[in-house]
């Protein structure tokens, strides 16, 4: 089989390598990649947002299944261009994803279906979400409608902050998507990734995960993409995990279809825990997370390809539940640290070579090592991620966005897991790294 992937970030990187895995795939291609997705699939410089030669492109090299990375073309409806051309592509068409580009809609469409959520309400004019603003207990959160790079999202403690916030969606932040905006009760707990292979009825369920979003340790700094993540959530057991799916994901499937918006694709959970372990969600999305994707899919002990197959033509089958994984029989942990360029989430410094230490063997644009003896604890692996990467005029690599590296470690357990990832963090350097010290440690 021949597979396409569309994105160039960090999470694609992640899927080419395990679809690359399959023994059913011969070839895998990517468009537009990177530097590092390169050295283990055929790159093509198309942009996500150009449907029709990604189109010509999946005709022409005979792409058996097309898997789309990012939020913005699943927006746009690139399942349903590809559909019309009968190609075969693995994602919800533009009216299920809505989920994801309208908070408005996720959050009513939440409502009709008792799935719990935080208490809300929506505003189109400034000075009526300032008013409700004011009538709110704080913390609340303030959040733009539509697709904002996960950066739309402020969680305010003062009144003066709620809004600066509103005013950072009207003043034209966020594009389109401030136009209108989501004033949410704030809930206390923990968060927590669920995932779910869906094929418009049934759903395979990923492994669990947490993502780190704000930029500075302590949870603290402004809301970013994700600094890290680390799979299994530690607090998601078998009680917790059989709650979401009957209060959550099996609802909103349902829902789904009887309003003829059937879901076929990644579906992301965003999820709060409170401290009855009850779980309410934050938000939908339709896609993986990045930068869960970089610690969910290297636990799977399964073909992607093959489910992925399977969810397309509608047909899940036996892949129904949970998919066998490492995390899942007690043998494995990941943990990823996001190595992200000064100035990010805001104004961000590209161009920097990016420059592996001495007796690391992390050099070049590998993505895949094993480490034994002095470099990292024994029985860990190391999977380099590429996001903001590039090749410069001399191919060196360089850093070309704000997160610029996913460093991703497998071990035994979450203690040498976390350890192998710093570890190597250690060995790589660029000018005005930054990175979070606290991944996993709570």
């Amino acid at each position: 089989m021949r597979v396409l992937v569309i994105g160039g970030g960090g999470r694609e990187h992640a899927l080419v390598l395990s679809l690359s895995l399959s023994t059913h795939v011969q070839e895998v291609f990517c468009c537009p990649g990177n530097p590092g997705i390169s050295q283990i699939a055929q790159c093509a410089p198309i942009q996500i947002s150009d449907f029709a030669k990604l189109a010509e492109f999946a005709s022409s090299n005979k792409i058996d299944l097309t898997i789309v990375g990012p939020d913005e073309p699943l927006a746009d409806g690139i399942v349903d261009f590809f559909e019309e051309r009968n190609l075969k592509i693995f994602g919800p068409r533009k009216a299920a994803a809505k989920l994801e580009w309208s908070k408005y809609f996720a959050k009513e469409f939440m409502l009709r279906r008792n799935i719990p959520t935080a208490k809300y309400a929506a505003f189109d004019t400034r000075e009526h979400a300032i008013a409700y603003a004011y009538s709110r207990k704080l913390p609340i959160v303030i959040k733009a409608d539509g697709l904002a790079k996960g950066k739309g999202v402020a969680v305010v403690h003062s009144h003066e902050g709620a809004i600066g916030a509103i005013n950072a969606c009207f003043d034209g932040k966020f594009g389109e998507s401030g136009k209108l905006v989501i004033i949410e009760d704030f809930l206390p707990g923990r968060e927590a990734s669920v995932f779910a292979i869906c094929d418009g009825e049934d759903y395979a369920l990923l492994p669990t995960a947490q993502d780190y979003k704000r930029l500075l340790d302590g949870n603290k700094g402004p809301n970013t993409g994700g600094m890290g993540a680390r799979s299994p959530h530690p607090l998601m057991d078998a009680n917790i995990l059989e709650k979401v799916e009957q209060r959550v994901i099996r609802p909103t499937l349902q829902g789904m279809k009887e309003e003829g918006k059937p879901f076929k694709g990644f579906l992301y959970v965003g999820l709060m825990i409170d401290y009855d372990k009850n779980p309410y969600v934050v938000e939908f999305n339709c896609r993986l997370g990045d930068p869960e994707t970089q610690v969910v899919l290297p636990l799977l002990e399964c073909d992607l390809f093959e489910v992925l197959v399977k969810a397309t033509e509608g047909n899940l089958g036996q892949y129904k539940g949970r998919l066998p994984s490492a995390d899942l029989n007690g043998r494995g942990a990941a943990v990823t640290v996001i190595l992200a360029s000064q100035g990010y989430p805001e104004k961000v410094a590209t161009g920097m070579p990016i420059r592996f230490r001495v007796g690391c063997s992390l050099g070049g644009q590998s993505q895949l090592l094993d480490h034994t003896g002095d470099i990292l604890p024994e029985k860990s692996k190391i999977i380099l991620f590429h996001a903001g990467t590039k090749l410069d005029n001399n191919r060196n690599l360089i850093t070309s966005g704000g997160r610029v590296l996913a460093v991703t470690a497998l071990a035994a357990n979450e203690y040498e897991a976390r350890r192998s990832a710093y570890a190597a963090v250690d060995k790589i350097d660029f000018a005005g790294k930054q990175y979070r010290s606290d991944i996993a440690k709570d």
